[in-house]
């Protein structure tokens, strides 16, 4: 059992249940009309919920899966967020991984500058709640949720991992250069350059050779926001990494492509990718 999350949410189940870290459930509207033919992982034998995370300054809203029947310290995959906050793709994508026996959370890396699902278009969420979210706010709330994770929820602090999406790709290639504890990163389409900012200082360009974990990067050869420049810069950066790296790029696929809720999504490079996300992190001592 999860050690606090009966302390925090006393009606806490291996069904899991709706508690008050976390307000919104179902899809975020930004992201548009979710596909009928989504995949929904379901909860039997897994522990699930939404739990509070202690953070420097507040309490963090997270959701956390991991398998009902474990023993012992268990493998910690972290989840970071797509610009859509923790809906319920995000969900799904943990108990995927708890499914694989992970202890899996994903923090809400929002919470402080607003409600990502109370948001309806894509350019005013950008505007006014992601382009405010400091990269050094997300790097200390993550490191409260490895803490949280091998102290409170039967995490294992030798086998922490982590992997995001779009936004949170980017922040997976930050925190391999933050945390020297982590041991592998896997960061799904993140982007990769850009001009520096008061929020957004450097880039994962900028870090490459910085990197203290092996981290794989999965791209899409048709994404219009990343550019295949962009992917050749980073390559050439990690040229003088001291970690394993690579980079794989899936001819045609869209940014996004694992998003099985969005048309986006295309079934092949999504499979494969979720293949290649569990080889990476059996390799590199996290499984």
């Amino acid at each position: 059992m999860l050690a606090d999350l009966k302390s925090l949410n006393p009606d806490f189940s291996r069904r899991g249940f709706v508690g008050t870290a976390l307000a919104a459930t179902g899809f975020a509207l930004a992201a548009g009309p979710a596909r009928a033919e989504a995949i929904v992982t379901d909860t039997a034998g897994l522990e699930t919920a939404d739990v509070l995370i202690p953070a420097r300054d507040r309490s963090l809203p997270a959701y956390a899966a991991r398998p009902a029947e474990a023993t012992g310290p268990l493998p910690t995959v972290m989840v970071v967020q797509e610009i859509f906050g923790v809906h319920e793709h995000i969900r799904d994508v943990c108990r995927r991984l708890a499914k694989l026996g992970y202890l899996a959370v994903a923090p809400e890396l929002y919470v402080r500058q607003g409600d990502p699902s109370k948001i309806s278009d894509i350019p005013t969420l950008l505007k006014t709640i992601v382009a405010s979210v400091p990269d050094e706010q997300v790097l200390a709330d993550l490191d409260s949720v490895a803490t949280w994770a091998a102290k409170s929820a039967g995490g294992d602090p030798k086998k922490l991992a982590i992997t995001g999406f779009c936004w949170g790709g980017r922040i997976v290639w930050l925190y391999a250069a933050h945390n020297p504890m982590l041991k592998a990163g896997v960061a799904w389409y993140g982007r990769l350059v850009g001009d520096a900012s008061a929020n957004s200082p450097k880039h994962p360009v900028d870090i490459a050779a910085e990197l203290k974990a092996p981290v794989l990067g999965l791209y899409g050869g048709a994404d219009q926001g990343i550019s295949p420049d962009s992917v050749e810069k980073m390559r050439a950066a990690l040229k003088g990494a001291k970690v394993k790296t690579e980079i794989k790029v899936y001819d045609g696929a869209p940014h996004a492509f694992h998003a099985d809720y969005r048309p986006s999504y295309r079934a092949e490079p999504a499979k494969d990718g979720w293949m290649q996300l569990q080889a990476w992190l059996k390799a590199n001592g996290v499984g």
